[in-house]
């Protein structure tokens, strides 16, 4: 009594899990054709407020690196103009 499908008089072994079970009759599957799926219906919507939904949730772990990132590269900047600058050669000048 192996599950390989084989039928036996009178009784069918189905596949696993189902072994000595009784011959199935009447069995009715329905289906839809794809062209009348909605199957991306209601996406956008959930996807707007799904991503608030993270977004807010995750704002700390990104937004303050973000800031800090930000402003350390306008110091840099500002900097590194000022140094190229005429009074920042006339100051800086004997240190290098």
């Amino acid at each position: 009594m192996g599950g390989g499908g084989e039928k036996l008089p009178g009784q069918y072994i189905g596949w696993w899990g189902s072994l000595g079970s009784q011959t199935q009759k009447g069995v009715v599957s329905y289906g839809l054709a794809q062209n009348r799926q909605r199957a991306l219906a209601g996406t956008a919507h959930a996807a707007v407020f799904n991503v608030w939904r993270r977004t807010k949730g995750q704002i700390l772990f990104w937004a303050i690196p973000l800031l800090v990132g930000y402003e350390t590269m306008q110091w840099a900047t500002e900097r590194n103009e000022y140094l190229n600058s005429k009074a920042g050669r006339a100051e800086y000048a004997d240190e290098e």
